[in-house]
């Protein structure tokens, strides 16, 4: 999906959220729609609101699902630039690992190459 799409979904949601536009960095950004989401939801009755909210519509939850490649791509970037922040803080794959709650060393780094090759083919073009 094209940014400008991206975009435009995101208005769409802010409208039905009332959300104030927000200094955008990534964390923000993502931060914004998974709180856009909960809004979508909580309007569709699948949350805790108790306020009126404007019914939703089809075409609201298409510009919802408009934002979970986007926001993947966000939170796979956010967490290599962490990991690769602990490895340069001296945090060993073991370490890593147990706080991602995985068994192995080896599946973290195995982790971590499969992020970097994802987020390398989404820059290239291929995703």
């Amino acid at each position: 999906m094209a940014c400008d799409a991206r975009d435009e979904a995101r208005e769409r949601l802010s409208a039905l959220a009332g959300d104030p536009t927000l200094q955008e960095t990534e964390a923000r950004r993502l931060e914004r729609d998974a709180a856009l989401l909960h809004r979508l939801l909580t309007a569709a009755g699948h949350g805790d609101g108790d306020r009126p909210v404007p019914d939703v519509a089809p075409d609201d939850l298409g510009a919802a699902l408009s934002l979970f490649e986007d926001m993947r791509s966000q939170l796979d970037r956010l967490e290599t630039q962490v990991i690769i922040e602990a490895r340069r803080r001296g945090l060993d794959w073991r370490q890593i690992a147990r706080y991602q709650g995985m068994k192995s060393s080896q599946a973290a780094s195995q982790r971590y190459q499969r992020l970097m090759t994802r987020l390398e083919e989404i820059r290239q073009g291929v995703r």
